[in-house]
């Protein structure tokens, strides 16, 4: 894509509908919009003069609002928040109206140009294979980092649908609109409420998306659609409603209405689609049947009869119909037929997959009261004693559980209706609807038996086989060394084995990219899971187990987002490759899959980088043992590094008193507490990962996106090994996309705006210290890439992180006037709070995958 294609397409769009916005009256001071680009100079010019946030401010108020009282000039920084915030709206909008203009739809990873290479390499029939056993499930987490209330969604959706027909009319009133509608959610959502707004995406989206591709793709191959068996090769995973993971308001009963929702609106779009083809299916042998699918849909909808009970039911129908227009019309109007029993095998009555999630200490403490219950309290402490293998005995062989009734522990007895609730789930939604237990903060083969065991002995009584997939999730890097022999015991264990067999002998594993990076800094987290995922896969082909890996990635690179692609891309046969299952989260389920076109690119990126990983082979996607030992190296540098920072004596006290870290808190965008436990102190490791990247991406310093990488760098510079990370960049898909995804965190830091502690007694050394590893890792990374600025070989990435920044600078400089303000007063100041509170929503939509 060539530069003056954004220039044209975006750029200067910006440039015209924003003088067009800035004009506009929205508030009592009418001025806000005429000073706004004043302040936003006064900023560039007093950061280039190395002038403090406070200075800025200040003299912008000296010299436009002498006359005004400090209530007056704080409202007016109210309202220029307010504007900055509409401002990157309308940016979002005109990027997103502009999509497949500044990206190549039928380039390198695309469908059509992965179908022209394998017909080209005569590789269509292994192509074919692949499909057949290959899966990407992207799974939508409520994690709380996207903003925008549903009503600015839907005006976003108008807006960009206004810019694309350049209908300047439309564009104005929606404008107004915009600046007069609330953007920030009065009340914490509920966790229904999460899913309820992440579902809009799945009926406006998915369910457009995901059946298109897989038609044209079956298409391109001549493969018949309804013969096609794996309909799971593209699927929608869920967590709103499942996730409990120190979300206290998801109970056993939010997970039964989130799955009634999810299948109330697949019913929904299904009994659309059916209306619209029964118009064209009005023949003799097919309209009576059709006219009984559509009464079943309405009935199950709307009369609460549930006329269909399962997807097989209404499949067994639609294959009555199709038959029927067969033998008797020539197939008339196939096409469109077979499109909707497509559609019906991919989403069943589920909609998405579900999954539950806790953590192990949880289920810890859970047998630790059923001990007590059924066995007393002696025989607890004497557990306690015992060896893990005895521990893991002693719980097998439990064949029952007490009462729920018996539970003094009101949050256990929550736990134990959670098993209750995945199987009302299942027999409603079919299992596809809910079938894996997830269990965060994983560090042994016990963690795992303690919920096979609940699983068996609550969802698995009565039956043959247990219904569901126990899903260890490894996070710490200890953990996830720990991980190959976890799972070793595991597989050696004959009571899981057994169930494993049940399980068509496939195993999900999840590896947290965001819990990785936070507890062992960029390189060191990325480099332990590529490692781990080597060697789960060794020892899982030992034991003749499918391994199947689930990445917990986050919006920024921090949090092992960034170009995904590239990242798939460049796994080697040392890694199981029969699935992409990946997290998507914030912003970037509606920067990325927001609008079927951005969905439909990213959703095929995805599945041609899987697929390319096995049918082309590339030497850049091997790593050989001297390469390995470079990236060990910087692992271990940066990790040594990153580890004497955490332990540096400012380290907590700079998060809690400097960043705006407590104030994820307050900010009404997510059901989940601020940090897991109760304790009122701060605790790194209690603290979530979401809140401590975000406070890290306020403060434009995005530590955890860098540090580290500057240092290791310069080791291999100091043992003269340069010359070979050169080389290993120019040779490593894998490392080119860790430097890469690294040079994104840089290129949105911003480290002038709070060079002012410098100054400050307390904290100068520590920012002088981050200072010179941001600055020391911009300069090593573009030595070793051999490029001139950062995201080089990324024009259009580039450009738009630049006007992205550039539109925030404001907000930037309001928040951080109030930090230091507060900071040199020595004493928190309510207004101020406040405004910070305010700045932190701009911020982070600006940034669209910055937490």
């Amino acid at each position: 894509m060539s530069k003056n294609n954004y220039e044209t397409e975006v750029a200067k769009r910006f440039t015209i509908y924003n003088s067009l916005f800035l004009d506009l009256p929205f508030s009592d001071i009418h001025r806000t919009g005429t000073l706004l680009p004043i302040l936003a100079s006064k900023c560039h010019e007093g950061f280039q003069n190395k002038k403090t946030p406070k200075e800025i401010i200040q003299g912008f108020f000296d010299e436009l609002m002498a006359k005004n009282s400090e209530d007056e000039r704080h409202e007016l920084l109210f309202k220029m928040v307010q504007y900055v915030e509409r401002q990157v709206v309308l940016f979002d909008s005109i990027e997103d109206a502009a999509f497949d203009k500044i990206h190549d739809l039928q380039g390198k990873g695309s469908l059509q140009a992965l179908v022209a290479r394998v017909d080209n390499d005569r590789k269509r029939e292994e192509l074919i294979r692949k499909l057949k056993d290959f899966s990407v499930r992207l799974t939508l987490t409520a994690h709380p980092t996207q903003f925008y209330p549903g009503n600015v969604l839907g005006i976003i959706t108008d807006l960009e649908s206004a810019i694309k027909a350049n209908d300047l009319g439309s564009i104005n009133l929606l404008l107004q609109q915009l600046g007069k509608t609330p953007f920030i959610n009065r009340e914490k959502p509920t966790p229904l409420d999460e899913a309820v707004s992440l579902i809009w995406f799945l009926v406006n989206v998915f369910y457009v998306s995901i059946p298109d591709i897989m038609t044209r793709l079956l298409n391109m191959l001549d493969q018949p659609l309804h013969e096609w068996e794996n309909s799971g090769l593209l699927k929608v995973g869920f967590w709103p409603g499942g996730d409990r993971d120190g979300n206290p308001f998801v109970t056993h009963d939010i997970t039964v209405k989130v799955a009634e929702r999810l299948q109330k609106w697949i019913l929904r779009c299904y009994y659309r689609d059916v209306r619209k083809i029964r118009r064209r299916l009005t023949f003799k042998h097919v309209e009576p049947i059709m006219l009984k699918v559509e009464d079943g849909l309405f009935n199950s909808l709307f009369e609460d009869q549930n006329y269909y009970k399962s997807k097989d039911e209404l499949l067994s129908d639609l294959m009555d119909a199709r038959k029927g227009l067969i033998e008797y019309h020539d197939g008339l109007f196939l096409e469109q037929l077979d499109e909707f029993i497509l559609k019906v095998k991919i989403f069943g009555f589920h909609f998405a997959n579900m999954d539950v999630r806790q953590d192990s200490r949880k289920h810890d403490g859970l047998w630790d009261e059923i001990i007590g219950i059924q066995v007393g309290e002696d025989a607890l402490k004497a557990y306690h004693q015992l060896h893990e293998k005895d521990k893991e005995k002693f719980i097998l062989d439990f064949d029952s559980l007490p009462e729920i009734s018996a539970f003094k522990d009101e949050f256990h007895q929550e736990m134990l209706k959670s098993f209750d609730a995945i199987r009302t789930v299942q027999q409603n939604n079919g299992e596809d609807g809910l079938h894996r237990y997830i269990i965060s903060n994983c560090q042994s083969a016990l963690h795992v038996l303690e919920v096979f065991q609940l699983g068996r002995l609550t969802l698995g009584k009565d039956e043959k086989d247990l219904s569901l997939d126990i899903v260890p999730l490894f996070e710490t890097i200890d953990d996830l060394a720990e991980a190959p022999k976890i799972m070793e015991k595991l597989y050696q264990n004959p009571e899981y084995q057994k169930h494993l067999k049940s399980r068509n002998s496939k195993q999900t594993i999840m590896l947290g990219f965001s819990d990785g990076t936070k507890d062992g800094g960029y390189i060191r987290a990325n480099w332990s899971i590529l490692r781990a995922k080597e060697e789960l896969t060794k020892i899982s082909r030992k034991y003749e187990v499918n391994v199947v890996f689930f990445d917990g990635r986050g919006g920024p690179p921090a949090r092992g987002g960034g170009n995904m692609h590239n990242f798939y891309a460049s796994h080697g046969p040392q890694v199981e490759n029969k699935e992409i299952q990946v997290t998507i989260q914030g912003q970037t389920i509606s920067a990325n899959y927001g609008k079927p076109v951005s969905c439909s690119y990213n959703l095929e990126q995805l599945l041609c980088a899987g697929i390319e990983n096995e049918l082309y082979l590339s030497p850049d996607k091997t790593l050989n043992a001297y390469q390995r030992a470079l990236i060990d190296e910087m692992a271990d540098v940066s990790y040594k590094f990153y580890k004497d920072f955490k332990n540096h004596p400012q380290f907590l006290n700079y998060l809690e008193h400097v960043t705006p870290l407590k104030y994820f808190g307050q900010v009404n965008i997510g059901s989940r507490p601020l940090k897991r436990g109760k304790d009122s102190g701060l605790k790194f490791e209690d603290l979530r990962a979401i809140p401590f990247v975000g406070s890290w991406a306020q403060m434009k310093q995005n530590i955890p996106g860098f540090f580290g990488v500057g240092a290791a760098l310069q080791a291999l510079k100091n043992e003269g090994k340069f010359e070979a990370a050169k080389q290993l960049y120019n040779d490593s898909l894998f490392f080119r996309s860790l430097l890469g995804n690294s040079m994104q965190s840089l290129a949105k830091s911003f480290y002038e705006a709070t060079a002012y502690l410098k100054k400050n007694k307390q904290y100068a050394e520590f920012w002088q210290l981050m200072f010179e590893e941001y600055e020391r890792t911009i300069r090593l990374l573009l030595e070793v890439s051999g490029m001139e600025v950062l995201l080089e070989d990324n024009p259009t990435s580039r450009q738009s992180i630049a006007i992205r920044e550039k539109i925030v600078l404001p907000v930037i400089t309001i928040q951080q006037y109030a930090i230091q303000t507060m900071l040199e007063k020595g004493m928190d100041d309510p207004v101020l709070q406040k405004l910070i509170l305010r700045t932190m929503f701009g911020i982070i939509n600006a940034a669209r995958n910055a937490a």
